[in-house]
């Protein structure tokens, strides 16, 4: 099976992929290999399928429960 070595890896970027592997209980070899899986294995959606799923979530949210009031509070939270 072929090896990779990855070299000048982040501090942050090795310390997010050590914690997730802690997370998953597998080693930082198991969790990459898992990681390079699902970034080069994923499916793309077709357009049609990605209506379907915005439309399954849209016929699924309240009508008018959220208010404008609401809007504006979401946006203006956390701001000076």
């Amino acid at each position: 099976m072929p090896a990779l070595t990855i070299k000048n890896i982040p501090d942050v970027l090795y310390e997010q992929l050590k914690a997730t592997a802690e997370l998953h209980r597998r080693s930082i070899n198991s969790e990459v290999i898992v990681c390079l899986e699902k970034m080069l294995t994923s499916t793309k959606m077709t357009p049609a399928d990605r209506l379907s799923r915005i439309e399954q979530l849209r016929s699924s949210i309240k009508v008018n429960s959220i208010s404008p009031e609401d809007i504006e509070q979401a946006i203006n939270t956390g701001r000076p």
